[in-house]
Order: structure tokens, then C-alpha cells, then sequence
């Protein structure tokens, strides 16, 4: 058998492709109007609907829900929040505390949504453990870990190589950092679930509608516009199709790996029982599950950026990728040489400029946008869903600031990517600087970080 590649994603083939739901019938109104039927999207027309159950409120989707990312990522649903010492730079230590401290609260906040809705999206609060193969690698783990205890995470846990081992057997790895707050779970299943509670409360949803253009009150489809004193942006990796947006956020993309089945025999042989999320402190990081079906799903970035910020087609990569993502599941668990790639995918996600994910409602035009989650989405979406709700609610004079409204993240300012080709060779280069110093370091005995890699990262902002 050989590797399905593309297809969307593993997750749309175990579960299928959605029903399609009717595109825009022409000219309509709403209330607020939401660009994007991923993650984003369809938690803040949740949140808001079921604040304001009399809102009319309209979702236009390009694809279907669940397209792009939210279909096709690792599904860690975890704490981590793009630009977080940026923001404490900016904004003072205590202000990144609060950011931080939304983010672990979030995780629980998806659980408890997916319980009360009835979404079986194979949840397992495990938790993420991030495991150091190197001297250098295991510096970078104890700096991160002594950062996360300094921004309040006071229930996680530094292991060491035999702790490691109890939890999974990673070849190699020297240590690893354990946090509570993260859960394995099933993307597709997720944005199906979230898509029904959606329905189910009267909002409307338009599938194969692209949104061409955003601006005041208009959101203009080839089908029709819908007019909205509120316009929300939510369209992650793909807000560079849109116009006027193509250096706003670049799309990076991020390929994986489904293994087939495991035996018992291969489990027990690999540890894995907490089913935590497993990443590494590589430069160009890997991350992966332990899926509900008993297979490793495993990701990293692949090649990272297609010239003019263009996206994959139907999620198909490259066969250098793919063995490139092989060979680390190798590298990790080398007694699983022999285990067949069942499917391979890819998915592009949103990077500002200054690696900074954002929440954003300009009152006086009334258009809103989220994003730029930096490969953190599952959880952040809905914290920023649901900062989005408090925003139009304090705008619309429905309620005051709230404590969301008033994280550091709100309305922050980000410039614009480089023009090409010079944003193509600055993140080809980048990622051929990462690639190169997780090679040396794993060769090296030094505990210190490569310098090409610093270099690397004070160049681009990372």
C-alpha cells in the first residue's frame, strides 16, 4: 500500500469530507459577517451567537469549514501563544502573565465546550511534553522551562532522561518539559462538532462563497455581498489571497505524516501511554501524536514558503517532506524503521512579520480580524474568539472592557511582510540556517546554541 498523499489531510480521510452546504445566494445583511469557516470563524460566531442569541450573523467559507488549518494540523490543543515576550517587552511582565494565564485556561475551556456540545473529537488531556536530543538542545529546555515558571505555569514539570524515558521512549533524549495544560485531539472532528453547535444556533453558513474582498461593512463574494456593521477577518494562512492583504501575514507551510496502525507489542516498545503531545527543541521543530486510532501523526515544516505567498493544492507535499518527516519518526523511535506512512499532507498557517498573533477590532470601521497563531492555533482561536466577542460587545455598547479585552495582544500593530522576492530568500534561508545548526548540534558536544540559529532568529524576528 502506498502513502495517500494530499486529500486534504489524514483526518478528512478517516472521517470524510463534509456535506456541502449552500454558497451565498446573492445580496443579503447580517449583523456581523465572519471571512473564514475555520477554527476562528466558527468559535466567534459560537461565542457571540450565544451572547447575543438575536444577532444575525452570516460565516462565508471559500472551501468548507475546516479547509485549511483547523483541518489539517497535529491537533495540539495546548498553552503556547505567539509573541508572548514580545508583548511583556511592550507591555510589562504582569500583562504577558495574564496573556499567558488566558492560554491555560483556554485548554480547558475547548474541553469543556466539546463536552457540553456533545463533540467527540478524541480529547485526551495528556498534556505537551517537549524533549531535548542534544547539550544544546537540552540549554534551550531548561531556559524555556525556567520562562514558563517565571510567567506563573507553576504545575509543570523538568524531567530527566530517565523521567523522559518513563513517559516515552525517545531515543536520544537527554530531557524533557511536562505541562498540564495540553490535550491530544482530532481536528476535523473538532471543526465538524463546532460547525453543527454553530448551526444548531441559527447561524448561517456559506460554503464555496470566496471572499474576494474585505472592506467597511462589505464582505464581496463573486456570488453577492453581505453588508454588516461588522466585518471579521478569519482566514489565518489564506489572508494573503484576499486584497490589499498579500504582505499582511505570510502563509508558512507545515506537512505530516499518519503511520499506520501500531501492534500492542510496537506501543509497549515505545512508551506513549499518557498520550501526551510530543515536541523536540530543534530549531526546525517537530511535533507529533499519539492518535486515538493507535497511530503516530507527526509534522514539521517541510519546505516552508511557496514564492508569492502562494498555498498547497489540497494539502499535497512534496516526497522530499515526506521522507524528511520519516526520518525523523525514525530518528525518534528507531525500532518502528519498518512502519508504513499511511498519509502525508500539508497546510499553511499565518505569520506576522514580528511573530506576534494578534486580535484587532478598528471601531471605526467595524472590521475586526484574528490570527497569526504561528502554528499554535487550535487553542488560540478561541481565546481570540472569544476576546473578538467581547470587543463587539463593548463597541456595540452591550458591555464594558473585560479582562480579555484588556490583554496585551488587543489591537496590536503589525508591519508589513518584505516585498518579493526578498520575503521568499529571507525564509528559505532562514530555515536552511535552522536545518544546518540542528545538524551541527546534534553532531556537537556543545551546550550552547549554534550561532548561526541566533543569528538566524534575531534577523527574522522570530
Amino acid at each position: 500500500m502506498s502513502t495517500v498523499n494530499g486529500g486534504i489531510s489524514f483526518w478528512y480521510a478517516q472521517e470524510g469530507a463534509p456535506a456541502p452546504r449552500e454558497p451565498l445566494p446573492g445580496d443579503t445583511s447580517a449583523d456581523v459577517c465572519v471571512v473564514g469557516g475555520g477554527y476562528t470563524g466558527l468559535w466567534t460566531a459560537y461565542y457571540l451567537k450565544k451572547a447575543v442569541p438575536f444577532l444575525n450573523i452570516t460565516v462565508l467559507e471559500a472551501k468548507f469549514c475546516g479547509y485549511g488549518a483547523s483541518g489539517r494540523n497535529g491537533g495540539w490543543l495546548y498553552n503556547g501563544i505567539a509573541g508572548r515576550d514580545r508583548y511583556a517587552g511592550l507591555h510589562g511582565h504582569e500583562a504577558a502573565v495574564r496573556l499567558q494565564q488566558a492560554m491555560n485556561a483556554t485548554v480547558a475551556e475547548v474541553v469543556d465546550v466539546c463536552e457540553r456540545e456533545k463533540i467527540d473529537a478524541d480529547v485526551h488531556r495528556g498534556g505537551v511534553l517537549e524533549v531535548a536530543l542534544s547539550p544544546a538542545q537540552l540549554t534551550r529546555l531548561k531556559e524555556f522551562h525556567a520562562a514558563e515558571l517565571a510567567f506563573g505555569e507553576t504545575d509543570r514539570v523538568l524531567y530527566g532522561a530517565r523521567e523522559t524515558a518513563a513517559r516515552v521512549r525517545v531515543t536520544g533524549a537527554v530531557g524533557s518539559s511536562w505541562t498540564p495544560h495540553g490535550a491530544r485531539l482530532h481536528p476535523v472532528k473538532l471543526v465538524k462538532g463546532l460547525a453543527a453547535a454553530v448551526e444548531a444556533l441559527g447561524v448561517t453558513i456559506h460554503e464555496s462563497t470566496p471572499v474576494t474582498e474585505i472592506r467597511p461593512k462589505h464582505a464581496v463574494t463573486p456570488y453577492g455581498t453581505v453588508r454588516a456593521p461588522y466585518v471579521l477577518r478569519c482566514t489565518e494562512g489564506f489572508t494573503a489571497s484576499l486584497a490589499g492583504q498579500r504582505r499582511s501575514w505570510l502563509p508558512m507551510n507545515s506537512s505530516m505524516i499518519a503511520t499506520e496502525p501500531l501492534t500492542d507489542a510496537q506501543w509497549e516498545s515505545v512508551g506513549w501511554e499518557g498520550r501526551e503531545t510530543l515536541g523536540d527543541m530543534a530549531h526546525a521543530y517537530m511535533y507529533a501524536q499519539r492518535t486515538a486510532d493507535g497511530r503516530i501523526a507527526l509534522g514539521g515544516r517541510g519546505v516552508p514558503y511557496r514564492f508569492g505567498s502562494k498555498t498547497d493544492n489540497d494539502g499535497r507535499t512534496q516526497p522530499q517532506t515526506i521522507e524528511a518527516l520519516r526520518e525523523i519518526l525514525v530518528r525518534f523511535f528507531p525500532q518502528l524503521a519498518g512502519v508504513r506512512v499511511d498519509h502525508a499532507w500539508s497546510g499553511v498557517l499565518g505569520v506576522p512579520r514580528d511573530w506576534c498573533a494578534t486580535v484587532t477590532l478598528d471601531r471605526s470601521t467595524g472590521l475586526g480580524w484574528a490570527g497569526g497563531y504561528v502554528g499554535s492555533g487550535v487553542a488560540t482561536a478561541n481565546l481570540a474568539a472569544r476576546t473578538l466577542r467581547d470587543l463587539i460587545q463593548q463597541d456595540s455598547g452591550q458591555s464594558g472592557p473585560t479582562d480579555l479585552t484588556a490583554l496585551p495582544w488587543v489591537d496590536h500593530k503589525v508591519r508589513k511582510w518584505e516585498p518579493e522576492p526578498l520575503r521568499w530568500l529571507g525564509v528559505q534561508t532562514m530555515y536552511a540556517a535552522f536545518r544546518g545548526a540542528d545538524r551541527r548540534e546534534a553532531r556537537g558536544h556543545s551546550a550552547r546554541t549554534d550561532r548561526v540559529a541566533v543569528l538566524a532568529n534575531r534577523l527574522s524576528g522570530r
